[in-house]
C-alpha cells in the first residue's frame, strides 16, 4: 500500500526547496524554461517513487540528481553531445539517482546548507520578475519557480482558470527565451532596475492574501503567508536595499494582526474592536526590526517603509484611542509626496479623520469623489459612509453605504458594511 507520508514529503520539500532546485537546474543547463521543466518531471517521478520506496536520506539532493539526468537525456534526444552534456555527465559520475524510479542516494556534491540562500534564487527572483513580463505573467512565474505553488494552487488564488495560469507561465517561459534573457544574478546596476518589479510583485501577492479582493475569506492566510517568506528571502539576498527591508517590516507587522483580525467563525473584526492581545508579538518584533535595518541604511525610507512605519504606530499602541494619528498622518502625507494613489489619499483621509475629526477628513474624501477616483471599488463609499455617519448625516451616509454593499466582492467584508447599514435604522 502506497505511503501517504511519501506524498506530504514531496510537497514539503518541493515547497521549501523548489527554488533552489529550478535554479541549480537552470545554472547548469543554461535553459530557464528547461530548467522549471526538469525540475517538474523530478517531482512527478518523487510523488511516484516516495511513497513506493521511501523518502531519501537527501531528498531535495534527489530531486536535483533527477532533474540532471533529465537534462542529460534531453540534450540526448537533441542530438547535443556538446560540452555540456560531458560536463554534466562528468559531474554526475556513475552515482547518481537514476532514471525509472529506482531509489539511489545523490552524490556529496549536491548537498547544500539550508540555511544558506546562493545567487541561484536571487536570479530565479530578478528572472521570474523581469520587466519584459507582465504584472500577471511576474505574478504566476514567481509563485510558481521560487515559492512552489502548483498552477492550480496560483488558480484558486488568484480565482482564475488553471488553464490561465498555465498559459501565463508558458508564455512567460516563450518571453524570457524570445528576449535572451541570461539566467544569472544580475549585476548591482541591473539589481537595482528590477528590484522595483520583485518587490512589487511580492506587495501585490500580499495584499491579496491580507484582505481577498473577493470570495468567502477575509485573509488568505496561504498567500500572505507566501509573500512572507518571499520577502525574508529578497531581504536575506538583498540586504543593503533599504525597500527590501521596509517591505519585510510591512508585511510582518500586518500580518501580525492576522490572528485577531477575524472571529473563530471567519467574521471580521474591526481595528477598534481587536483584543490586541491576540497580536503576534514575535512578528511586531521582526517587523520592527526590519524597519531599523532599513533605517540604519542611510538612504531614507521608501514607499514600503513609509507603510511599515505606519504599520508600526498600531503595532505599539495599546488602543485606537492610543495610536500617534498625528504622526500617521504625516506618514500618509510622506507616502502621498513619494507614491501618490488614490488609496494613500483615502488611507490619509482616514488617519485625519481620527486625528481632527471627520469633518477635516471629508473634503479630501470628496476630493477624491469629484477626482472619479476608485469608481469600481467599496474602499471609496465605505470611508465616506463611516465620515458621514459619525457627522450626523445618515441619509447620505446610508447611500454611500448601499452603494458600498453593491461594490465589495468579498462576502466577510460585505457583511461588515451589511451591518453598518443596519445600525443606521
Amino acid at each position: 500500500m502506497p505511503d501517504h507520508t511519501g506524498r506530504e514529503a514531496v510537497a514539503a520539500v518541493w515547497r521549501i526547496e523548489s527554488a533552489r532546485i529550478v535554479g541549480a537546474l537552470a545554472r547548469y543547463t543554461g535553459d530557464f524554461a528547461l530548467a522549471e521543466d526538469l525540475a517538474q518531471e523530478a517531482l512527478a517521478e518523487a510523488l511516484v517513487t516516495w511513497p513506493r520506496e521511501g523518502v531519501p536520506r537527501n531528498p531535495a539532493g534527489w530531486l536535483l540528481t533527477v532533474g540532471k539526468r533529465r537534462a542529460i537525456d534531453a540534450f540526448r534526444r537533441r542530438s547535443a553531445l556538446d560540452e555540456r552534456y560531458a560536463a554534466l555527465a562528468h559531474e554526475l559520475g556513475e552515482g547518481g539517482a537514476a532514471s525509472g524510479g529506482a531509489l539511489v542516494e545523490p552524490a556529496e556534491d549536491v548537498l547544500w546548507d539550508p540555511d544558506q540562500i546562493d545567487d541561484d534564487v536571487l536570479a530565479l527572483m530578478f528572472i521570474s520578475c523581469h520587466p519584459v513580463l507582465s504584472r500577471e505573467a511576474r505574478i504566476a512565474l514567481t509563485l510558481r519557480v521560487v515559492g512552489g505553488l502548483t498552477s492550480d494552487e496560483i488558480a484558486k488564488a488568484f480565482l482564475v482558470p488553471t488553464a490561465t495560469v498555465q498559459a501565463r507561465i508558458t508564455r512567460a517561459k516563450k518571453t524570457l527565451a524570445a528576449a535572451r534573457v541570461p539566467f544569472a544574478a544580475p549585476s548591482a546596476e541591473e539589481r537595482r532596475e528590477r528590484l522595483g518589479s520583485v518587490l512589487h510583485v511580492v506587495y501585490v501577492i500580499f495584499t491579496e492574501g491580507s484582505t481577498a479582493s473577493s470570495g468567502d475569506d477575509l485573509i488568505r492566510l496561504d498567500l500572505a503567508s507566501e509573500a512572507q517568506r518571499l520577502a525574508r528571502v529578497l531581504a536575506h539576498l538583498v540586504p543593503n536595499e533599504p525597500e527590501a527591508n521596509g517591505l519585510l517590516a510591512l508585511l510582518e507587522l500586518t500580518a501580525a494582526r492576522f490572528p485577531a483580525r477575524t472571529a473563530p467563525d471567519g467574521t471580521p473584526v474591526l481595528l477598534e474592536q481587536q483584543d490586541r492581545r491576540r497580536w503576534d508579538r514575535a512578528a511586531i518584533r521582526r517587523g520592527r526590526a526590519a524597519l531599523v535595518a532599513a533605517e540604519r541604511l542611510g538612504r531614507g525610507l521608501g514607499a514600503y517603509g513609509l507603510q511599515a512605519a505606519i504599520a508600526e504606530c498600531h503595532a505599539v499602541a495599546a488602543s485606537v484611542e492610543e495610536t500617534n494619528w498625528e504622526r500617521v498622518v504625516l506618514l500618509y502625507e510622506a507616502l502621498g509626496r513619494l507614491a501618490p494613489s488614490p488609496v494613500v489619499e483615502l488611507n490619509r483621509a482616514v488617519a485625519v479623520s481620527m486625528a481632527h475629526g471627520p469633518a477635516a477628513a471629508l473634503p479630501i474624501v470628496d476630493e477624491l469623489v469629484a477626482a472619479g477616483a476608485l469608481s469600481n471599488s467599496h474602499l471609496l463609499p465605505s470611508v465616506r459612509g463611516e465620515l458621514l455617519t459619525r457627522l450626523g448625516r445618515a441619509d447620505e451616509a446610508r447611500t454611500e453605504l448601499e452603494r458600498a454593499v453593491r461594490l465589495c466582492a468579498n462576502e466577510r467584508e460585505r457583511s461588515v458594511l451589511t451591518g453598518k447599514l443596519a445600525a443606521l435604522g
